[in-house]
């Protein structure tokens, strides 16, 4: 977690590798997503899809867990070294949601997440609105997920409590 002005346009932050296993799989899926493709190995070898593989929502979920764990190490940095932790705002919300390629049992994506924009908002000028492009790619590099996102950060660090 960074302060508005630490906030730099063409930041990328790392946010981990997931591995997807035929069982996080199908738990997700009968949990949230129970379609055949998701769920039945037959039936996914008959689908377009041509095999059993992770939900979209589960490739998007992945996303907000390592984001959060990130950003929860970032924070628990700048304590350690005597910073006060940010204050984040919640996020307005995101777009462009794209799963480009399906993703199988045993494959490892990558998600990184780059900061594309910020803004000081209109209405509340002690916040700032930044935006990011969310990625992730495969072992082979290729794009399997991606989409835009935006979230509220305080503009001013507040004053260090004694």
């Amino acid at each position: 977690m960074r302060y508005w002005d630490e906030f730099d346009i063409g930041h990328v932050e790392d946010l981990g590798h997931y591995t997807f296993t035929r069982e996080s799989i199908l738990r997700f899926a009968g949990r949230f997503d129970p379609q055949p493709f998701h769920l039945d190995e037959e039936a996914a070898a008959r689908s377009v899809l041509g095999g059993l593989c992770a939900s979209g929502w589960q490739t998007a979920s992945i996303f907000m867990r390592l984001n959060v764990l990130h950003q929860q190490r970032v924070a628990d940095e700048r304590a350690a070294a005597g910073l006060v932790r940010p204050v984040f705002g919640p996020s307005p919300g995101v777009g462009e949601l794209r799963w480009l390629l399906p993703v199988r049992a045993g494959e490892t994506l990558h998600y990184t997440q780059t900061v594309i924009g910020k803004r000081i908002s209109a209405s509340r000028p002690d916040w700032g609105l930044i935006s990011t492009r969310v990625e992730a790619r495969n072992e082979a590099g290729a794009l399997a997920f991606s989409m835009l996102g935006k979230v509220f950060v305080q503009v001013e660090e507040p004053p260090k409590a004694d």
